[in-house]
């Protein structure tokens, strides 16, 4: 593993969702004590919702900066925001709805219009905000992502060529289950991040976690996360753990 990698284990799936409100809210207070400002983007499925819960709850809910956090998305699928499969939607629900942030610092990506254009408003979108901030490009200070059985992460799929644009940061895509078109931050702006957070649970994504961590040459999106000059954290459950080798797990 890269020396800017870190792994964490938990006993399970509710301590995972606890350990990664603990890393949101540490990083959260550490950027805004460094530039007064708290940038991060999340991502959609079923393993971060219980995180997004508990960041909904006390003592989040009062100690948690809101008044200085930025809330943007890693991917969207083109669907109503009151759509089950809406990513926003669901953050919407679980915690959005639900803690006292100013409604102009939450910055969903737009869905319902057509995919290129969604992509380059939310290029432009990204562009003002952080030029805002002094920053040529996006550095978000988290980004928190998973990862899928076949190695894609955000709405980066095997198999897509244009996921390479070196001067894209937002791109629409068709893929995935389901297969919708789809917004997607692009690898320019995952590998500028200042700390990735990947957050993983489930026996079903044991072997590719396996793939992931301990095969130096895997050809999956997911390997192609690599921070330019910034960390990884690898946070997950026993059972995503499962099949990683005694070493590594000692090792970390």
């Amino acid at each position: 593993m890269p020396e800017n990698s870190k792994i964490v284990i938990t006993s399970n799936a509710e301590r995972l969702a606890e350990k990664g409100a603990e890393l949101m809210y540490n990083t959260a207070v550490e950027a805004i004590a460094r530039k007064d400002s708290f940038a991060v983007a999340v991502s959609g499925g079923s393993t971060p919702r219980a995180m997004h819960r508990l960041l909904s709850q006390e003592p989040y809910r009062s100690d948690m900066p809101w008044q200085k956090t930025h809330f943007f998305w890693v991917d969207e699928r083109m669907v109503p925001f009151d759509h089950p499969d809406s990513n926003y939607g669901a953050a919407q629900k679980d915690l959005m709805s639900m803690i006292p942030i100013p409604a102009d610092q939450v910055y969903p990506m737009p869905a319902m219009m057509r995919p290129e254009e969604g992509a380059d408003l939310y290029q432009a979108k990204l562009k003002t905000f952080f030029q805002g901030l002094g920053s040529l490009d996006p550095v978000f200070d988290l980004i928190i992502l998973g990862i899928g059985t076949d190695g894609h992460t955000a709405s980066l799929f095997p198999g897509q060529p244009s996921s390479q644009e070196p001067d894209r940061w937002v791109l629409s895509v068709k893929g995935g289950q389901p297969d919708v078109f789809r917004l997607t931050l692009t690898y320019a702006v995952l590998n500028s991040a200042r700390h990735i957070l990947f957050l993983v649970s489930g026996d079903a994504k044991a072997a590719v976690v396996k793939t992931l961590i301990e095969d130096r040459h895997a050809q999956l999106p997911a390997a192609k996360i690599q921070p330019l000059n910034g960390k990884i954290t690898w946070l997950l459950d026993q059972k995503a753990a499962s099949l990683l080798s005694e070493e590594i797990v000692a090792d970390n």
